[in-house]
């Protein structure tokens, strides 16, 4: 009997369309012999939809109120140890049961989706889920937290300030002023908690400080502040696994249009399939050229750095998938000064653009192989989790009187605990 496994996409995020792209990829590549695919697309307002539009591309190229008219609104519902999809609103005589799933395969990137508030509702609905848990995906997101984990382990990061929106409204001056003092110039701003690199900016001066930091604000409550690494190289590394076992892709290289690598450049790039034409190990990407997720984008693979320089970032991308407690697929990214030879963690992308396929490809781990691992990864979890005891019979409640009447001011005066 083939396992009925519910694709997540979309949300309340910035990141709302590259989540889009990234899980009808998936869907694509999922084997369609051991699974059968419900996509379930998240609305910007968190409502959840599913039907035959809802798993196709050419739908979304229009009006979105469009799709949704032609799809159906749906409740997930844990009924009988099973979550079942029941369609909302009811309405009288019709068929309240739309379908059911088995597994949960979130493909979300970004706030409110990727930061365990939908890894939390599913863990609440008491089915197994791929990816990070609750408190991994959390931390990975949040790169001021993530940075403290990290270093308090070892794994190298830069120094950073975090600051709030509170802090800056209520004497931006002050804050300016420490930064200048703390790390000085160039030094790179980002919101605390997003990807796809949007509102990052780099400043080279007090005038591009205060707008890098209205910039960064403008999306997120807190922001993080570092030194601009000179001479920068990025490489990225994707990892595989869990707690107890874990495994590195291959590395990449992304070619930038400009000092830092944006949005534009990881996604609204003209490269077609997996990779900027004419670089190594570019074959096996997604089909479709413009706007492919980050598939598309410009990338040497594998990337230019010497063996040793391989063995570790590839150690570290390991060592730090580890330590946070990640599991299923991870995308982590590095930063190198090619004078001297540093390199830095600079943040984990728990559910990573494309589920970074296009790193394990060349590694001989085709892009279905990889979702079925990453969808057993999630039923050893729940297995593993079906084996604590979370709650025992007690008769606590038995001798618990608040004393007094139903709603009566001073309620709990003589009562017992």
């Amino acid at each position: 009997m083939k396992i009925k496994v519910g694709v997540l996409f979309g949300g309340k995020s910035v990141e709302h369309e590259i989540s889009i792209i990234s899980a009808l990829q998936a869907i694509q590549s999922l084997n369609s012999e051991k699974y059968d695919v419900i996509p379930i697309y998240v609305t910007k307002n968190n409502e959840f939809y599913t039907g035959y539009a809802v798993g196709d591309i050419a739908y979304y190229r229009g009006d979105i109120k469009d799709l949704l008219k032609i799809s159906q609104r749906v409740l997930l519902v844990n009924d009988e140890n099973r979550v079942k999809l029941i369609a909302y609103p009811g309405k009288r005589f019709s068929r309240y049961y739309v379908d059911y799933i088995d597994v949960a395969f979130p493909i979300v990137h970004g706030t409110n989706v990727e930061d365990g508030t939908l890894q939390g509702f599913l863990k609440m609905l008491n089915i197994p889920y791929v990816g990070c848990d609750v408190l991994s995906s959390a931390v990975g997101m949040d790169k001021y937290v993530m940075k403290t984990v990290l270093k308090d382990n070892d794994v190298p990061v830069l120094d950073c300030k975090c600051y709030t929106g509170n802090q800056y409204d209520f004497d931006n001056e002050a804050v300016v002023n420490e930064i200048e003092t703390a790390i000085g110039y160039p030094v790179i701003v980002k919101p605390v908690n997003l990807g796809s690199s949007i509102g990052i900016s780099k400043a080279s001066d007090r005038a591009k400080l205060y707008e890098a930091l209205d910039t960064a604000f403008c999306y997120a409550g807190k922001v993080l502040v570092e030194r601009a690494v000179q001479n920068l190289k990025e490489i990225n590394c994707s990892v595989l696994g869990d707690y107890e076992a874990a495994e590195a892709s291959e590395c990449e290289e992304p070619i930038n249009a400009d000092e830092i690598l944006s949005f534009k450049d990881k996604y609204l790039g003209q490269s077609g399939s997996g990779g900027a034409k004419g670089t190594k190990g570019a074959k096996g990407g997604a089909k479709g050229s413009k706007g492919s997720g980050m598939a598309s984008l410009s990338r040497k693979i594998p990337a230019e750095i010497t063996p040793e320089q391989r063995d570790t970032i590839r150690t570290l991308a390991v060592k730090a998938f580890r330590v946070l407690g990640c599991s299923g697929v991870s995308r982590i990214d590095f930063m190198m000064d090619t004078k001297t030879g540093e390199i830095w963690l600079n943040e984990i992308n728990t559910i990573p653009g494309s589920l970074s396929f296009y790193l394990w490809e060349p590694v001989g781990v085709p892009y279905g192989e990889l979702l079925d691992k990453m969808i057993a990864l999630a039923l050893k979890r729940e297995r593993e989790e079906e084996s604590i005891t979370y709650a025992f019979d007690s008769n606590v409640l038995q001798g618990v009187s608040f004393g007094g009447a139903k709603g009566s001011k001073g309620g709990s005066k003589g009562g017992k605990m």
